[in-house]
């Protein structure tokens, strides 16, 4: 039996949970976001003999140290099975060459065309899982900025247990993005249309989990990045890439088109379990708030503008907060001050030493509107493969930063650009297909509830349909 992991929060005021607990809550007490308390390690012999796994059979070597014995190890390994067994390629995540040392890991083979299906087809099971057991009402609250919502949707369709209500930014993000949502006509589905940002969305679910007094008798429960099953999940495709291209016997780099730094921050999270990574590229449209903090120190909180990128059109990086904790040596009241700085100021400077360390593993690289579509009609031309304005951004990164590698560097493609069709259609004069499943996506009916960018008129809604 695999011994329990206990996870802590980032901010050092919270109790120690288990996974199970920690899969069915939100934000920590004390406003922190759950991590393990240490993390497996894995040796060059064990990295090397991943080589031989399918991708199911990783996945659960990769995550059942966090999960520990939460679930049983054949109800874990069919879960696996079932949540990757709705994606449509064999391979699951599979690689692509597109010159001597760029690599693209395609992650939008789920069935909602984005990465974020990697997580979310595990989470929805393993929630349903979890809260079969238990006699509980569960609302789930969650903000996407485009991805994340369809995914959790789609992941937690089926599900008797929940309520599940997502916020997204009204007109922010694409006609097809916000189908996937809103098409889903199920009664226990609630998409709410924000007046606002996607970080209006974020702060207003932190508010609603920070809040006891909204919802006493259900269990809230976070689909976000927030939650640590997210990221635990992610973790995985950085081993598969690692050790399709030689790892552990050669290093590798990988570029990551971020907003959130969930993602990103599961690359981190590999290296520490000895995945050698050299290192991380995290790339950024105009909302540039983490090109800034590793390229001069500048964590500031500016406006944020509509780009041809809108999931990653977002100022507040939750993920973050992660790093800023493993950066600090773990010290939870230095994250709490740092964190209480930033909401109360909108900036954030770590110090020196602190700030060299971050840098020792990650680069970063801004890239324009102007820039994504011509690197998008560029590598089309190249090679025939359409990138959507994401993946652009993280492959106009890795070329700019590692023009010339001697090892492989892998752009992480999160998203597949029949999602962008406007996009497309500028850089290369066509648009993409979508695949049969959503053939009929822009004819459906649509269901959703728009609101003003209020918390008081969220919560009464919310309170009013769960």
């Amino acid at each position: 039996m695999l011994p329990r992991m206990k996870y802590v929060s980032t901010r050092g005021n919270a109790p120690a949970l288990e996974f199970a607990e920690v899969l069915t809550a939100g934000l920590a007490p004390d406003g922190g976001l759950y991590v393990p308390d240490s993390l497996p390690h894995f040796s060059p012999k064990e990295i090397a003999d991943m080589a031989k796994l399918s991708y199911n059979d990783l996945a659960y070597t990769i995550m059942s140290p966090f999960v520990g014995d939460a679930i049983v190890e054949a109800d874990f390994r069919a879960l696996i099975t079932k949540a990757y067994g709705t994606f449509r390629h064999v391979a699951i995540a599979p690689l692509k060459q597109f010159d001597k040392n760029q690599f693209v890991l395609e992650l939008f083979h789920g069935p909602t065309l984005a990465f974020k299906d990697f997580a979310l087809q595990l989470l929805g099971r393993m929630l349903d899982y979890t809260i079969s057991k238990r006699n509980q009402k569960i609302v789930i609250l969650g903000a996407t900025s485009g991805d994340t919502g369809s995914a959790a949707i789609s992941g937690c369709v089926d599900s008797k247990f929940i309520q599940l209500f997502m916020l997204f930014p009204d007109g922010r993000v694409t006609d097809i993005q916000r189908r996937q949502m809103t098409t889903i006509l199920a009664p226990h589905i609630h998409n709410i249309a924000i007046a606002g940002t996607f970080d209006d969305c974020q702060n207003h679910v932190k508010a609603m989990f920070n809040d006891a007094a909204f919802l006493p008798s259900h269990k809230k429960v976070a689909v976000n990045s927030i939650n640590w099953a997210r990221i635990m999940a992610q973790i995985v495709y950085y081993f598969w890439a690692g050790v399709h291209l030689g790892a552990p016997h050669r290093p590798i780099s990988f570029s990551v088109p971020t907003g959130n730094f969930g993602d990103i921050y599961a690359g981190h999270i590999a290296k520490a379990m000895g995945l050698p990574i050299e290192k991380l590229i995290v790339a950024t449209n105009r909302n540039d708030i983490l090109d800034r903090f590793f390229k001069a120190n500048d964590y500031s909180q500016q406006g944020v503008e509509p780009s041809l990128s809108p999931s990653m059109d977002i100022q507040i990086s939750s993920n973050f907060e992660r790093l800023l904790f493993d950066l600090h040596k773990r010290d939870g009241k230095k994250v709490a001050a740092l964190m209480e700085g930033f909401k109360t100021g909108g900036t954030l400077k770590v110090e020196a030493a602190v700030y060299e360390a971050a840098k020792e593993n990650f680069l970063s690289h801004k890239v324009s509107d102007d820039e994504t579509l011509t690197t998008m009609r560029d590598v089309y031309g190249r090679t025939q493969e359409l990138l959507d304005p994401h993946t652009a951004i993280g492959y106009r990164a890795a070329e700019t930063l590692f023009p010339n590698a001697d090892y492989p560097v892998v752009t992480l493609a999160t998203a597949s650009p029949a999602k962008f069709r406007d996009a497309a259609i500028k850089a290369v004069g066509f648009e993409a297909p979508l695949p049969p499943h959503l053939k009929d996506l822009m004819a459906d009916k649509e269901r959703f509830k728009q609101l003003k960018n209020d918390l008081g008129d969220i919560q009464k809604y919310i309170a009013g349909a769960a």
